[in-house]
């Protein structure tokens, strides 16, 4: 047991970080989307959606430091930092690492967020969906536990709610802006609902405001 407690902590501590992502992307989702709204207050959802991203490269840092020190793989700095460097399974490890570093990008760019430009934080923050789907496809193909029943199980999960989220999001979005468009038409154009009627003094038709 005890030449093993290595191999078993980068097992369990990858799977928390998995859960630790897709609870951090959904609670984003829940946040942008303000499906909770009313119920617990947003200030409340973004300090967890900030903690859980914390926990989660607190609990990578920990599954890395497990395969380094794990004697089964021989997982030194280049196949931990380098992808492809891995001898085993290197297309799998892969994904783990370019994840590792979004995630990494992600969680600096947060914690400096007011120091720096709103669109390149933006932009930096939106990765989080590709370390969410890049933890997915490591853990599915390099994880051991990856056919298991609970595992298949919760990873569907996961895919499903951040799919279904995600759809909501884009949906709502496009709602808001063509209200937005509706309620303020561009100058030079007809307001929906306006007819076009012809001056006395000028034959030229020209829109006026229904009713």
């Amino acid at each position: 047991m005890s030449e093993q407690i290595y191999w078993y902590t980068a097992r369990s501590s990858g799977i928390v970080a998995l859960v630790l992502v897709t609870t951090s992307v959904v609670w984003g989702l829940l946040f942008s989307t303000r499906l909770l709204q009313g119920r617990p207050s947003p200030k409340w959802l973004l300090a967890l959606h900030r903690h859980l991203g914390g926990l989660a490269v607190i609990f990578t840092a920990v599954h890395i430091a497990a395969l380094v020190a794990d004697s089964y793989v021989e997982f030194g700095p280049s196949e931990i930092l380098v992808p492809f460097a891995s001898e085993w399974q290197p297309q799998a490890v892969a994904w783990g690492v370019v994840a590792m570093y979004l995630l990494g990008a992600v969680e600096l760019t947060s914690l400096l967020q007011k120091r720096l430009p709103r669109r390149l934080w933006r932009w930096v923050h939106l990765s989080s969906y590709l370390v969410f789907w890049m933890s997915i496809v490591h853990g599915l193909t390099a994880g051991t536990d990856a056919g298991t029943q609970p595992y298949i199980v919760g990873s569907r999960i996961a895919v499903l709610l951040v799919v279904f989220l995600s759809v909501y999001r884009i949906m709502t979005k496009r709602t808001v802006k063509l209200a937005a468009r509706r309620s303020n038409p561009r100058p030079g154009r007809p307001s929906p609902g306006s007819a076009l009627q012809e001056s006395p003094q000028n034959p030229v038709a020209v829109p006026v405001q229904a009713g």
